[in-house]
């Protein structure tokens, strides 16, 4: 099993790729590893922040997606009828966009570290964009 370092604004969490979950996906993000972006509070969503990606294509469809991502997992939203995110649920989370509700590919989950996952959340919401950045340990 894959491990990951998520370092996410001033907290570090372990996470690990859902390999046979949704294998297309996390090979994907594999080749754009160490991968690092902005992470910035939802607009529609509830809990969670996400890391808008424009027209990025990770040439991946729907595997393992949900538009209720648990605390602590990521998800991959394609693109589409939206553009191309990556979102991290830190509390109740129902995924949509000005379009409505999407779904994305659950392809990470944090496994430790989580009591600091709904500060790192609020500290986004709050003070604006944290730097964040996945690598492969």
């Amino acid at each position: 099993m894959s491990q990951l370092i998520v370092h996410a604004g001033d907290f570090t969490f372990q996470a690990r790729f859902e390999e046979k979950l949704a294998p297309k996906t996390v090979a994907a993000f594999r080749k754009a590893m160490p991968f690092e972006s902005q992470a910035i509070h939802v607009r529609w969503s509830g809990e969670g922040v996400w890391m808008p990606l424009g027209d990025l294509d990770f040439g991946v469809s729907y595997e393992n997606h949900t538009s209720y991502p648990a605390p602590g997992q990521v998800i991959l939203y394609p693109g589409g009828i939206s553009e191309t995110e990556i979102l991290l649920a830190y509390g109740g989370v129902h995924f949509a966009s000005k379009m409505g509700q999407l779904a994305g590919n659950h392809f990470i989950t944090l496994t430790s570290g989580l009591e600091n996952l709904a500060t790192f959340g609020k500290a986004v919401l709050w003070n604006g964009a944290q730097k964040i950045r996945f690598e492969e340990v």
